[in-house]
């Protein structure tokens, strides 16, 4: 659908090295160069597009007088994963690299995201890190992101397992039909099945219901042991890689993230990766803000 109208937004749909995007651009002249603000939607990576988000980027380019540019990726299963991240990752070095063509610093530039498009935004965020030939993302905001497939025993995945409208199960059931796996793996990746022992024990300091406020463990049961089935592992192996669980990345990487903006909800099984995150970018010295919204679901 063509973009709307707007007195005080110019609003044009183009592409970035043929990814589609529609960009917004505030039509008062700026002394300076303003700030951009790439968005990359929710969805689970198989819905979604531009014009459904088409909302939240006008009201972001109106309030805060910024470029924004809302990354239409191509959807999982017509496309298939990766091509949804480097869609975005495109996206996002071409609009580093030409920011100057429509008024923007480049030093200024925010990546953001919500749901699945918070995962984008952590994984480009990781890809550029060793990058020197683009200038450094200065920021990135995550809204209620999926950042890890390790662990679906969290206490907010066991507190919010049947809470609308994304449920425990319909959480792995979508992330196997983005990767076009067989739904039928998906009681042994909930139970932990697809991880194997040594890959439990090296994330543990990082993925471990410990490490979450107390007042957000409340009710929790840590679950039954299970067995490592080596068949699953191999099916989804994807789920463990730090491009699709970017919680799962190095210190190395982790380290080296622009400041961050993390906002959780409530009544949301994806509220514990959100603030693991947190608690992993604090320890290593990147500054988070955080914003909880106590009443919010997904």
């Amino acid at each position: 659908l063509p973009a709307f109208r707007d007195s005080k937004l110019f609003i044009k749909d183009l592409h970035f090295d043929e990814v589609p995007v529609r960009i917004y651009l505030p039509r008062v002249p700026s002394a300076s160069k303003r700030r951009g603000v790439i968005f990359f939607h929710g969805g689970c990576g198989m819905f979604g597009s531009i014009r459904s988000h088409e909302r939240i980027c006008w009201y972001i380019a109106r309030k805060s007088d910024s470029v924004v540019v809302s990354v239409g990726y191509h959807l999982s299963p017509e496309y298939k994963y990766p091509a949804q991240s480097l869609d975005c990752l495109t996206a996002t070095v071409h609009f580093l690299k030409t920011a100057e063509n429509y008024g923007v610093d480049p030093d200024r530039i925010i990546v953001c995201g919500d749901s699945v498009g918070g995962t984008f935004t952590a994984s480009v965020c990781q890809e550029l890190v060793n990058r020197r030939d683009i200038p450094k993302i200065r920021a990135q905001v995550l809204i209620y992101p999926f950042l890890q497939a390790l662990n679906f025993n969290l206490p907010s995945y066991q507190k919010n397992a049947c809470i609308a409208i994304l449920s425990r199960e319909r959480t792995v059931r979508f992330l196997l039909k983005y990767l076009k796996k067989d739904c039928s793996m998906k009681e042994a990746i909930l139970a932990g099945s697809h991880v194997p022992e040594s890959m439990n024990l090296k994330c543990r300091k990082w993925i471990n219901p410990d490490l979450i406020p107390g007042i957000s463990n409340l009710g929790y049961r840590s679950p039954l042991p299970t067995s490592f089935l080596p068949q699953v592992h191999e099916e989804t192996k994807e789920l463990l890689e730090s491009r699709f669980s970017p919680l799962l990345a190095e210190d190395a990487v982790v380290c080296c993230l622009p400041d961050t903006c993390i906002i959780t909800c409530e009544h949301d099984v994806l509220r514990d990766d959100g603030l693991l995150y947190k608690k992993r970018l604090e320890d290593n010295n990147v500054k988070v803000t955080w914003y909880h919204m106590e009443e919010g679901f997904h």
